[in-house]
């Protein structure tokens, strides 16, 4: 079976917490032929482990990296070695929001690098970042 995965899922399976939905996460993702993961519900589950968990930012990385590293798992739309490569960026630094890597790599991998942002701290590894047209 394939399908795309909500954010509970995600934020069930990272932090065991409740562990009975912790389990029916954990056999859902560790069980599933093929599970497409999306970039807002991977912002998503950053904010949630954030701000309701309290987990480092690094750790909140760590899973998120371990996650999109599973063999079943696609992120929808991007190239898994990118979306490791920005969670890369983003791991060790308050420079790089967790929610800005999957706006960097759709655009990194969209055939057109150029990105609009007010955002001084966006990255720029491999694109245009324009304050205007």
């Amino acid at each position: 079976m394939t399908g795309f995965l909500d954010t509970s899922v995600v934020v069930r399976y990272l932090t065991g917490d409740p562990s009975e939905q912790a389990t029916t996460a954990a056999t859902i993702i560790e069980n599933t032929e093929r599970l497409y993961l999306t970039g807002v519900a991977i912002a998503e589950a950053s904010y949630v482990l954030r701000s309701f968990y309290s987990v480092s930012r690094d750790v909140v990385l760590g899973g998120l990296m371990d996650l999109v590293r599973r063999e079943n798992i696609i992120v929808h739309g991007i190239e898994r070695g990118l979306v490791v490569r920005a969670f890369g960026m983003c791991r060790g630094s308050n420079l790089v929001s967790v929610a800005d890597a999957p706006i960097w790599t759709r655009a990194r991998s969209s055939g057109n690098p150029v990105v609009f942002s007010l955002d001084r701290r966006f990255p720029n590894h491999g694109l245009d970042v324009l304050t205007e047209p």
